[in-house]
């Protein structure tokens, strides 16, 4: 078994040789036959070990049984005690997802904090079959349906050639000793129902299930990858990218075989999955959205735009200074002061009538009618200002109405202000009290980069 790891990572994954790596260790026979292969082939390791607090005493032997494995190979060894089942109820997540959660998160800071390369952990070929099996009954794309990644960004599973059976026959031949974890013998959970009533009955049907079971992966790879290369050609047909969002055209979507489906394969890596409430969208009234954790998909007439909810800034404000020459947060601006003199007539009036023709791009305003520091923020209710060109004021929700503004599009609007007034709703409408007049002897010309 050695002899044939050796091979698999020279062959496979050379990219570990000579890199520090953290083998995730339970003390289960599997995390401690990839230990001690590791150990054998001269890699440079650590050994990392979660207490999740789930199984009382047993899980501080676990603990203990670890570190004492550490000390006898002298290695760095981390260990940690999680409160797992307080962390899902306050996450509204189940207890294995909990665990996996924290499991991860700390292995990635462990591996940041010492700069380590690679996290490597000990799935093997039994693992494989049932995460396929458990994909299956929970209904899956062939994302679910693929197996467990051998190489995830910096997750690595090495034993994967492997099944139960070579890692026990190996176990047992080097008299290596691990802890039994009691309770991966009770069928209370989906994954050891699916070990021991299921697979067993596989495998009785099929003496060559695991290695049957591989061919059926890497064909289902294969067409994967079909599938990713059509859906890629087909995501540049109807959807465009503009700034931090997504735009999709509903009327190209609809114009395909299975839009469902295709929604499905453009949108699975955002974290949906309501996809019946996804595809609905297609036909809903303009302001309708769905969420995941991360994103929304909101629909805006003849589009569905994508939006990562982290762009979607909560009610910040951001203070300008007098004599700013420019900002880059939360929006690019120039900053230009102009002097006009007074007794230069025919010069004000040639500055005067370039300043009274900009755009929505850039707006020129009576410097002494504002107050320093200016400041920058997103629309709230009740806001309103006099937009030039119009007579009275006008509540800012009305604005968007009318200039038929998405809610996307609303929440990617600042206003600049001076006091509790509003200047400009920048890129849309200057107010009519800052314009520049024939009287204006001072002038700030702001403009978008």
């Amino acid at each position: 078994m050695k002899a044939k790891l050796e091979k698999h990572v020279n062959q496979n994954l050379s990219f570990l040789n000579g890199k520090k790596l953290l083998i995730a260790i339970s003390g289960g026979i599997d995390s401690i036959v990839l230990t001690h292969l590791f150990y054998k082939l001269n890699f440079t390791i650590s050994l990392a070990h979660c207490n999740f607090s789930l199984r009382g005493k047993e899980s501080n032997k676990d603990e203990i049984f670890v570190k004492e494995l550490g000390e006898k190979l002298q290695v760095p060894t981390f260990t940690i005690q999680f409160e797992t089942k307080k962390y899902a109820t306050e996450n509204g997540i189940s207890t294995q997802m909990a665990a996996r959660d924290l499991r991860y998160n700390w292995f990635d800071k462990i591996r940041l904090e010492n700069n380590i390369d690679y996290i490597i952990t000990a799935h093997q070929k039994d693992d494989v079959i049932e995460t396929f099996i458990i994909n299956l009954t929970r209904g899956t794309g062939l994302d679910g349906l693929t197996g467990i990644p051998e190489v995830n960004e910096t997750i690595v599973r090495p034993m994967l050639p492997f099944d139960r059976n070579d890692i026990l026959i190996y176990a047992t031949k080097n008299k290596l000793q691990w802890r039994e974890d009691q309770s991966n013998s009770s069928i209370k959970y989906v994954r050891n129902k699916i070990r021991h009533k299921i697979v067993p009955v596989l495998k009785e049907l099929n003496p060559n299930l695991l290695d049957s079971f591989q061919n059926t992966i890497d064909n289902l790879k294969g067409s994967q990858q079909i599938v990713k290369d059509s859906v890629e050609n087909m995501l540049q047909k109807v959807s465009t990218i503009k700034g931090n969002e997504v735009y999709f055209d509903i009327l190209a979507l609809k114009k395909l075989n299975n839009p469902k489906v295709y929604l499905y394969q453009f949108l699975n890596e955002y974290g949906f999955s309501e996809w019946n409430d996804v595809c609905n969208l297609l036909d809903a009234q303009s302001g309708k959205f769905v969420l995941s954790k991360t994103h929304r998909l909101l629909k805006n007439r003849d589009t569905l735009i994508l939006t990562n909810l982290s762009n979607i800034e909560e009610s910040e404000v951001f203070e300008i200074k007098e004599n700013t020459t420019k900002i880059k947060h939360p929006i690019k601006l120039k900053f230009e002061k102009i002097d006009i003199p007074f007794d230069a007539k025919n010069h004000q009036n040639k500055v005067f009538n370039e300043l009274i023709f900009d755009d929505n791009s850039a707006i020129s305003i009576d410097y002494d009618k504002i107050t320093f520091p200016l400041t920058i923020r997103k629309w709230q209710k009740g806001d309103y200002f006099y937009p030039i060109g119009l007579q009275g004021k006008k509540k800012i929700s009305k604005f968007f109405k009318d200039e038929k503004m998405s809610l996307s599009e609303k929440e990617n609007t600042w206003l600049l202000c001076s006091k509790n007034d509003i200047v400009w709703v920048i890129g849309k409408r200057l107010d009519d009290r800052f314009k520049v007049s024939k009287y204006s002897s001072k002038i700030l010309k702001i403009r978008r980069n």
